[in-house]
C-alpha cells in the first residue's frame, strides 16, 4: 500500500483540473470511498446544495452478466458522506462536462444517470480508471499508486488532521 501526501495529492488534483475524471480523483480522496461505489453513484444519490451523498450501491464485473450495479458488501456500507467544498465544485464542473458530451453525442448517449460513465454515458468500467490514474500521476510527476490506494490517502490525510480514527 502506497499512499499520496497532501502536497502530492495537490500536484494531482492540479495536473487533473481539465481532465474528464479530475471529479473522480477529488471525490476518492476526499470520501474514501471505494472505486466500485464511486462508479455506481447516481446524480439522485448526491445533494450538492447541502453538500451531503448516499453511498447505496456499487459497480461491478460479474461472470456471464458484465458490468451490474449491486447492493453494498454490509448495511454499515450504505451511509450519508459528507461532501468536501472542493469535491462539491469538482461534482458540479463534472456535471457540465458530462452535459456538454449529452449535447454533443444526441442520441448516442445513454441515460443511465451515473455520475461517472463511459465517453458515450454508460457505466464505465473499472480499468479504465486505473490506466487513467496512471496516466495522471504520470503528467503530474508522482510515484504510481493503485486507485484503492486513494482510498488509504484520504485515511491518512484524515488521521494526519487529528481526525478520531472511529471516524475515520
Amino acid at each position: 500500500m502506497k499512499t499520496l501526501t497532501e502536497a502530492e495529492v495537490q500536484r494531482l488534483f492540479n495536473a487533473t483540473a481539465d481532465d474528464r475524471l479530475a471529479a473522480l480523483w477529488v471525490l476518492l480522496i476526499t470520501t474514501g470511498l471505494r472505486l466500485g461505489e464511486a462508479l455506481g453513484l447516481q446524480w439522485s444519490d448526491i445533494d450538492l446544495a447541502s453538500r451531503k451523498m448516499v453511498v447505496q450501491r456499487a459497480l461491478q464485473r460479474q461472470r456471464g452478466s458484465g458490468l451490474v450495479l449491486t447492493e453494498l458488501k454490509t448495511r454499515k456500507s450504505r451511509r450519508l458522506v459528507h461532501l468536501a467544498p472542493m469535491a462539491v465544485s469538482a461534482l458540479i464542473e463534472h456535471r457540465r462536462r458530462q452535459a456538454r458530451q449529452q449535447l454533443l453525442l444526441g442520441a448516442e448517449w445513454q441515460d443511465t444517470g451515473l455520475v461517472f460513465t463511459s465517453l458515450k454515458g454508460g457505466p464505465m468500467e473499472p480499468h479504465v480508471s486505473n490506466e487513467a490514474l496512471d496516466r495522471a500521476l504520470a503528467v503530474a510527476g508522482l510515484p504510481r499508486v493503485r486507485v484503492h490506494d486513494l482510498r488509504h490517502t484520504a485515511a491518512s490525510l484524515l488521521l494526519a488532521r487529528g481526525v478520531h480514527a472511529k471516524v475515520v
